[in-house]
């Protein structure tokens, strides 16, 4: 399979289930009110992806995400309601909010000082954070979560008649894109993806920039955690489990190689998408969610098949 073909076939897998729901469901699925609402549920998850993109074009993975999303929330949901406030203040939230980043902040370097500096495997360091902060998210208020239902902004706001988190999403995907395509950073990331060694020799800082990596996935994880709390208007122990399944598919599916060294915004883009509009799709024909965590699962072992496939005739060419 040839490197435009493997390129194109994310977007035409896209386009194909669309056309298939808007035939299936053309009442429901074929409304803007509905496209509105595939791109506001995807909006903190394709947020998180951007990171995961950076992340696995590095050579490595972040299994936490899930659980790092319900501590920011946690984190965020605890400073609202100090004092026992039921509806927080306008300042409370904002520190709130501002609490929330900065603990994913936070969870992103402690994920890359782990990999780097005792140089464990990002598969186990962030296997274990997983754990940690899910048990950290549910002492936070003893399993319970909090309530702030004047929250609302964020998740249920709109700009221009488009609603706010979609324009956190868009500006979050214009920055990952400005710098995987634009600065060092960017291309340091794809470098160390594609031979960590030739890197550090060609005099790349491969320990300081994949802290940069995790820390700046970290922070887009907790601005995510923040619109998911203002959707639910409550912050959650139990929000983001088994989310890291759809970011790392939507990354994988979007054409990035789990062995490193490729991976694009636009592509990342498009997975995001096709997840979201097959999870849309199979809610609108009445398809448990069950089922549909076994459709996301073939999905993820065909599209890294089809790169394993890919990079095993170019080696062998």
């Amino acid at each position: 399979m040839n490197k435009f073909v493997r390129q194109l076939l994310p977007f035409g897998t896209l386009t194909l289930i669309i056309a298939a729901l808007s035939a299936l469901e053309p009442d429901t699925f074929l409304t803007a009110q509905n496209f509105s609402n595939v791109l506001s549920r995807s909006s903190y998850s394709g947020i998180i992806a951007m990171g995961m993109t950076a992340v696995i074009i590095s050579g490595g993975i972040d299994l936490s995400v899930g659980s790092m999303m319900a501590l920011c929330g946690m984190i965020a949901g605890l400073i609202m309601t100090l004092h026992g406030e039921i509806v927080p203040t306008p300042g409370l939230m904002v520190l709130g909010t501002l609490a929330g980043m900065a603990m994913g902040l936070v969870c992103g370097l402690l994920n890359g000082s782990l990999i780097t500096l005792l140089n464990l495997p990002p598969f186990i360091v962030t296997l274990g954070t997983m754990s940690a902060f899910r048990g950290i998210s549910y002492v936070i208020n003893q399993g319970m979560m909090f309530d702030v239902p004047a929250y609302t902004f964020l998740g249920e706001g709109t700009i221009a008649g488009v609603p706010v988190n979609v324009v956190i999403f868009l500006l979050i995907v214009l920055l990952a894109f400005f710098i995987l395509r634009y600065t060092p950073l960017g291309r340091y990331t794809y470098a160390i993806g594609s031979n960590r060694q030739a890197a550090y020799h060609a005099g790349v800082n491969v320990n300081r920039n994949l802290i940069a990596i995790y820390t700046l996935t970290g922070l887009f994880v907790g601005i995510a955690a923040m619109i998911a709390t203002s959707r639910t208007v409550s912050a959650q122990p139990t929000a983001g489990i088994s989310l890291e399944l759809d970011v790392i598919a939507a990354v994988v599916i979007g054409g990035a190689s789990l062995s490193g060294g490729r991976g694009t915004v636009i592509g990342t883009i498009v997975g995001t998408l096709l997840i979201s509009f097959l999870r849309n799709g199979c809610t609108l024909l009445g398809i448990s969610t069950n089922i549909q965590l076994v459709v996301i699962g073939a999905i993820i072992i065909g599209a890294v098949a089809l790169d394993q496939a890919a990079r095993a005739k170019a080696e062998a060419a």
